[in-house]
């Protein structure tokens, strides 16, 4: 069998204890907003929403749309002065186009209410069992503060974030994760970082609290998934600048439209019923329309709704963003820095083979070596009785069911371990302490451990009454399906390197098996973070995971530092992401989802620009074609009236921004290629739909509103 067949998840964990769980175990169902992207529900619980952004106030971040809003108002006044069927016809439209934005930005909000609203039920009024010169004090959990430590025992609530220093208890973490399968959370390491609102379930810990009022991990959390305090990133910035500069030409270009209609008197020819109606009021009334038509309103309203939906898969994925720059670096990453142990590798040295000297059968070394670890609770003696079992079905035996069983715990003195029966000495261990033991080996052993050693693995020595059975091979095991995500981010253009504190022999065996590009073996901390500032050095932006507090430096420098739930506070501090499921390989996602979103946006923003050309030929042969008749050339698509032309481009403005609600909050489907191969699938689904798309809408519109009086 290859090591890969004997996953740490198919160890037999002592009674009333829990295992963390791996990466490579099949999630349980994980807490998600139920209902499709333009869910009833969640669409009539957005109305109120959208409605309450028409605020000028709240809608100024978004200049496109708080020039729609402005010229719906203008034309509100004007269809009162000089009530006509197109003028209120154009105005319903021009609001409707604002709530359709708002509405967009508002399910978007709203799915991350949704999502806020399951972790606010792990938000209970906890009473906490505050440690004061050793005694205890019961302390409602609010007024914690930092460096306070509490007690907290099986089946009671962790009052507030913070770090384990004394105990080990198994946690459910469900409430925060969705997760429900619990996990091991003790003092020292890198597991000690506990979360307020979870749940003990076992044994007796100690926390000292590390939130500061009001600032637990939950309270981020609901915060961040909200919305409310989701920043513009650098690109949704610069794009919104690009847009009201554009906004801001056809606004001057189409003022200056006005001298030339009163003069041709083409108002009147656009809505021959409205004689009895002031031109200027007429006049003011389509070139709104026009404006509206041609600034790039489709972008505009979604470009919000995109940011928020992005985060949003991320939490969907149980991955909390702090901010959206953090999301939209994902997209640009350029190099990849994974954590060996527990990231690339099960995190456990595994027993991977039995290897018997000459003269012993591999049962009897695999029968020597079970009886050595069967009180050995480290996950190696764990994963020898395991493989023991498993290949030559030796059931596993109850120490205390073994009668005169003397078993001799591992010690960093003796480096060895191993079981007293009767007569029989066996022991286990480091080889230079077993060979010791049974008085020397023979070549045979020493070229066994030296080709052990060599690949990377770690031998284990059996001796039994002063003879060597044989070693056992000790391997990091690495995750299944790992080479395989390595080759899908390499197509990406990703880069991915190791980082490990092994010796280079060993992490380069580890390295080759796993198909990472390049290793950092030996590493401390300073060495991450010099390798990070050299990659951003040569213009390349880097990600990392680490759930360490020694990573936490490293975390903090790089361009997207993701921390593990299970790791210690300063790590969950130094990142811009933490994975609620404490899954190292989930940073592939992250990635896709960040390129995900950009590509969304240059999707978006493309058919924004290029469906404004089908609106010239729709409008400008409607406004001036009666006065110069050589214009009608341009009417291609041979719309009714100029009224009908004018209406049409304005309802079919306000419905492509709901039809794309969906592809906003969804996002573009990637699939690794590379950036021209993209740019071109973009210019010919979205520049080229972009044209398409309104000629049919418009011209379907056209028809359906030609039988309109007044229009």
């Amino acid at each position: 069998m290859t090591p890969t067949d004997h996953p740490t998840t198919t160890l037999e964990p002592p009674e009333g204890r829990a295992v963390e769980r791996q990466a490579d175990t099949p999630p349980q169902p994980r807490r998600t907003v139920q209902g499709g992207l333009l869910d009833p529900k969640q669409l009539r619980q957005a109305v109120p929403g959208a409605l309450a952004k028409l605020d000028p106030r709240t809608l100024w971040h978004n200049p496109v749309m708080l020039i729609v809003e402005a010229g719906a108002l203008f034309t509100t006044v004007l269809a009162v002065t000089g009530p006509s069927v197109l003028a209120w016809s154009i105005t319903v439209w021009l609001w409707l186009t604002v709530v359709f934005a708002n509405l967009a930005e508002a399910v978007a909000e709203g799915r991350g209410k949704a999502q806020a609203a399951t972790l606010r039920q792990s938000k209970k009024d906890t009473v906490a069992r505050r440690l004061v010169d050793g005694v205890e004090r019961l302390t409602p959990a609010a007024e914690l503060k930092q460096g306070d430590t509490v007690v907290v025992e099986a089946g009671e609530t962790i009052p507030g974030d913070g770090d384990v220093i004394e105990g080990i208890a198994s946690v459910d973490e469900s409430a925060i994760t969705g997760e429900s399968a619990p996990v091991i959370r003790e003092s020292g390491g890198d597991r000690s970082a506990v979360t307020g609102g979870t749940k003990v379930l076992s044994d007796r810990i100690v926390v000292r609290i590390t939130q500061k009022p009001g600032e637990s991990f939950v309270d981020r959390m609901i915060a961040l998934v909200e919305g409310a305090n989701r920043q513009k990133t650098p690109n949704e910035i610069a794009l919104n600048i690009l847009l009201a500069a554009l906004t801001l030409i056809f606004l001057l270009s189409v003022v200056t439209l006005q001298p030339l209609a009163i003069f041709s008197k083409a108002w009147q020819a656009a809505a021959p019923d409205t004689a009895a109606i002031d031109a200027h009021g007429v006049t003011g009334i389509v070139l709104v329309s026009l404006i509206v038509c041609l600034i790039p309103t489709t972008i505009g309203a979604l470009l919000s709704a995109i940011g928020i939906a992005g985060m949003d898969r991320l939490v969907q994925r149980n991955v909390l963003a702090m901010s959206g720059r953090a999301v939209e670096a994902a997209g640009d990453v350029n190099t990849l820095l994974l954590d060996k142990t527990g990231t690339i590798t099960l995190g456990n040295r595994q027993a991977a083979e039995f290897v018997p000297v000459e003269g012993v059968t591999a049962l009897t070394l695999a029968d020597a070596a079970q009886l050595a670890s069967l009180a050995d609770e480290t996950p190696e003696g764990r994963s020898i009785v395991v493989l023991a079992k498993t290949e030559f079905g030796l059931r596993e035996r109850e120490p205390g069911l073994i009668a005169d069983a003397v078993f001799v715990p591992f010690t960093a003195q003796t480096r060895m371990s191993g079981v007293d029966l009767g007569d029989r000495q066996i022991r286990k261990g480091a080889a230079a302490a077993v060979i010791s033991w049974a008085g020397g080996a023979t070549a045979e052993v020493a070229s066994v451990v030296d080709e052990i050693s060599s690949s990377g693995g770690t031998p284990l020595v059996v001796a039994e009454q002063g003879r060597i059975l044989g070693v056992i091979h000790l391997k990091d095991v690495v995750k299944p399906g790992m080479k395989e995500r390595f080759d899908e981010m390499r197509k990406m253009g990703i880069r991915t390197v190791m980082i490990t504190g092994d010796n280079p022999r060993t992490a380069k065996a580890i390295a080759d098996e796993a198909g990472v590009d390049d290793f950092l073996a030996e590493a401390t901390p300073e060495d991450k973070l010099a390798y990070i500032r050299k990659e951003q050095e040569g213009g390349r932006l880097v990600a990392m995971t680490g759930d360490g507090t020694n990573d936490a430096p490293a975390l903090a420098q790089a361009d997207v530092g993701v921390a593990m739930n299970t790791g210690t506070s300063a790590a969950k501090e130094a990142g811009n992401m933490v994975d609620l499921d404490s899954d190292p390989t989930k940073l592939i996602e992250i990635v896709e989802i960040g390129k995900q979103l950009l590509i969304t946006r240059g999707a978006l923003t493309t058919f924004s620009i290029t469906n404004d050309i089908a609106k010239y030929f729709a409008i400008i042969p409607a406004m001036f074609a009666a006065v110069y008749p050589g214009l009608d050339t341009l009417n291609v698509m041979r719309l009714h009236s100029p009224g009908s032309a004018i209406l049409s481009a304005v309802i079919f403005n306000a419905l492509v921004i709901v039809a794309l609600i969906p592809l906003a909050l969804k996002g573009v489907r990637y699939t690794p290629s590379s950036a021209s191969s993209l740019l071109r699938r973009n210019l010919l689904v979205y520049g080229l739909g972009g044209v398409v798309a309104p000629f049919l809408g418009i011209k379907i519109i056209d028809l359906l509103i030609q039988f309109i009086p007044g229009i």
